[in-house]
């Protein structure tokens, strides 16, 4: 079903969000944005969006945005690895809570959440997982932010089974594309230093996929009557290995090719020592590598999109081979106006 009414974007400033907001203003659609006070308005502004001052850890606010709303996508959460429970307790769990609430009252047709493959747990075999699998295998002490992600959806899912609100839940992987604030600067400064390094042999299938086309997907769930009730694995753009990926990257900094490699288990223990310390510590800044961070890029395991493509035809716009070299061409203009040392480099990517 196709709607013409109003639809509200939460994390409209954020990767995903903003390229949700790009796709509904592309098709004409009229789109409300939930943004805090010192959020910075100037790309959102450039989409003819309307403006709603609050957060999700006001419920107030929250009733004010979803005010005369036909769908709601919910893309905001506390993201990365790294951070106290209590963030994404509050953040991520009481704002999902607090918007379904708003949401429900305000008569919402769809609710659309963001969650996240990594709800499934960190699966490292060479299998494929799908959407019949449980979540929450294997989480560790400090997997707050797939944890939160688990407990999100737990709120959402009950709010549909108890016919309160129809749900559909977008479980994308490691998300790339412009406006990518959390991982491409990072990765661009460690492939021009020559510091970074593959895991492992490097052919392993990655699960990344470009913002615009998990955007796509989301939008194709809101308006499909099939979809409500269903969770849908935006996952991949299709197949590509670890090392074709920072190929890709390579190319398009004019960087040398990365060919050092490291164990993909010495990796990981790395990372344990290193949140163990930092934990020790009170570090608010997160280890320069984490378990989760080693998880994403070095795993074997692979989460299959094969039930988007069936159910919602949903079929990736935007190629690895185009999407790649776009997304670091954005980032080349932000460094060439800002300056790199201004660019912000936020913790490590979340999925």
């Amino acid at each position: 079903m196709k709607g013409d009414g109003m639809n509200l974007v939460t994390g409209a400033s954020g990767l995903l969000g903003s390229h949700i907001v790009e796709k509904l203003r592309a098709a004409g659609r009229p789109v409300r944005v939930l943004v805090r006070r010192d959020t910075d308005r100037t790309w959102l502004k450039t989409q003819g969006v309307e403006f709603c001052e609050g957060d999700v850890t006001d419920a107030a606010s929250l009733r004010a945005a979803c005010r005369g709303v036909e769908v709601v996508y919910h893309s905001a959460a506390k993201v990365g690895d790294w951070g106290p429970w209590e963030d994404f307790q509050r953040i991520t769990i009481d704002g999902t809570r607090h918007l379904v609430e708003a949401a429900v009252e305000a008569g919402v047709r769809r609710f659309v959440h963001i969650s996240s493959i990594s709800t499934y747990g960190y699966h490292t075999r060479d299998i494929t997982v799908d959407e019949s699998w449980e979540l929450g295998y294997g989480l560790y002490r400090w997997a707050y932010y797939s944890k939160s992600k688990c407990e999100a959806e737990r709120i959402v899912w009950e709010a549909h089974r108890d016919k309160r609100i129809e749900v559909t839940v977008i479980r994308p992987a490691w998300i790339y594309g412009p406006r990518d604030r959390a991982t491409i600067a990072r990765l661009a400064g460690m492939i021009r230093a020559g510091r970074a390094k593959i895991l492992g042999r490097g052919d392993n299938r990655l699960n990344v996929v470009y913002a615009g086309n998990v955007a796509e997907a989301a939008i194709l769930a809101a308006e499909s009557p099939a979809a409500a009730g269903e969770a849908f694995n935006a996952s991949n753009d299709g197949e590509i290995t670890q090392q074709r990926y920072f190929d890709l990257l390579a190319e398009a900094l004019g960087a040398p090719r990365v060919t050092r490699r490291v164990p993909y288990r010495l990796a990981y223990t790395a990372g344990l020592l290193l949140e163990c310390l930092g934990h020790a510590l009170g570090s608010t800044r997160p280890p320069f590598i984490t378990r989760y961070a080693v998880w994403l890029m070095g795993r074997r395991s692979f989460f299959s999109a094969e039930k988007a493509r069936r159910v919602l035809g949903w079929k990736p716009t935007i190629t690895y081979e185009v999407g790649v070299p776009l997304t670091v061409r954005w980032y080349m203009e932000q460094e060439r106006a800002a300056g790199p040392a201004k660019l912000p480099v936020a913790q490590s990517a979340s999925a």
